[in-house]
Order: C-alpha cells, then structure tokens, then sequence
C-alpha cells in the first residue's frame, strides 16, 4: 500500500469526494485508512462505571483505500504514486502527473 499515516490524500469516491485532509491511521491488511473528518459515524455507547452516562460519540470509520489518491499540495492535484530508486539507490515515491517526490 502505497499511502501512509500523515499523508495529505483526496477523498475521489464516494459523499465526502473533493475532501483534502490527513491519513490518521492505516490498516494495510484490510486495505483500508482513517481520514481525518472524513466517513464520520455515531456510535451508541452503553453505560459503563468508566462513563456512567453512556451517549452517542462521532468517530472517523475507515474507507477503502482505493477511494482515495495522495494529494500534492505544491501542484494543487490528486496523483496516483509509483515507486522509484533515488540515486543512493533508496526507493522513494513519486507523483505519476508532476514527477515530483513524496514528501
């Protein structure tokens, strides 16, 4: 998997398409990441003596990984990536549209 926590990424799928924000977690097994704001759900928690109250929170769901593209802040556009060796022979990624690296 080519995305990685931290990443800026592009929502291109689904009700939060156009979305630009920051990978909070990945699940390369499942292929799937945690985008922050983004496939918010309410989860209904029974009281415990922890939270005596119980209530319903807001979390981030994780969406699949193919729904989204890494963004390049610089060229302001959502590019697919491919990996290349550098010229100490470090494999880096690039943007497919600009040519430009990673990070």
């Amino acid at each position: 998997m080519k995305i990685k926590k931290g990443d800026k990424v592009k929502v291109i799928a689904g009700s939060y398409k156009g979305t630009i924000a920051e990978v909070t977690k990945v699940f390369p097994k499942l292929e799937k990441v945690i985008v922050e704001g983004v496939n918010v759900v309410k989860k209904h928690l029974k009281p415990t003596q922890a939270n005596p109250d119980g209530g319903i929170v807001e979390k981030e769901a994780p969406i699949h990984v193919s729904n989204v593209a890494l963004y390049d802040a610089k060229a302001k556009v959502a590019s697919k990536v491919k990996i290349e060796l550098d010229k100490n022979g470090k494999k880096v990624r690039v943007f497919k549209k600009t040519g430009a690296q990673v990070k």
